[in-house]
């Protein structure tokens, strides 16, 4: 067994899609999914389903490595705003060699930071470098870089 991927359904998936290989060097792998049919209904359960998206190959885990799924469906839910605390799915996260760094790209490339940077040691772990930031929809990431 082996973890494959992680799903963001978003409401531009192809501008998601860029915000996430500029931000995190993340590469789109081929093809481009524009999915639908009674198979996509009965396998999701979203009736009529039909989207469009890309699988995004994570950084850092190699060319078989797991991916960020980016889906846009034709018909989408809306959900209110996600916190830390929300219950379920909360937030993906990068390991990174400078927060502050990859923070001010995230923000250049319309994401924004939801936290502070915040630094605290972790006994017999180590130095942990983190906050929290969102995506330009809003989905929460986490950046962390440990000492």
């Amino acid at each position: 067994m082996r973890y494959a991927h992680t799903n963001i359904v978003s409401k531009d998936w192809e501008a998601l899609a860029e915000f996430y290989v500029r931000t995190f060097d993340c590469t789109i792998i081929p093809p481009i999914r524009n999915q639908s049919g009674k198979w996509l209904t009965k396998g999701t359960g979203v009736k009529n389903a039909k989207l469009k998206g890309a699988h995004l190959l994570l950084p850092g885990h190699g060319e078989n490595g797991p991916t960020l799924e980016i889906y846009q469906y034709e018909e989408i839910l809306n959900l209110e705003s996600i916190t830390p605390n929300t219950r379920g799915f909360s937030h993906i996260a990068f390991e990174v060699d400078s927060v502050e760094t990859v923070l001010n790209k995230l923000m250049q490339n319309g994401g924004s930071a939801y936290g502070e940077i915040t630094t605290r040691e972790v006994l017999g772990v180590g130095t942990i470098t983190f906050i929290y930031a969102k995506d330009p929809e809003g989905n929460l990431i986490e950046l962390q870089s440990w000492k």
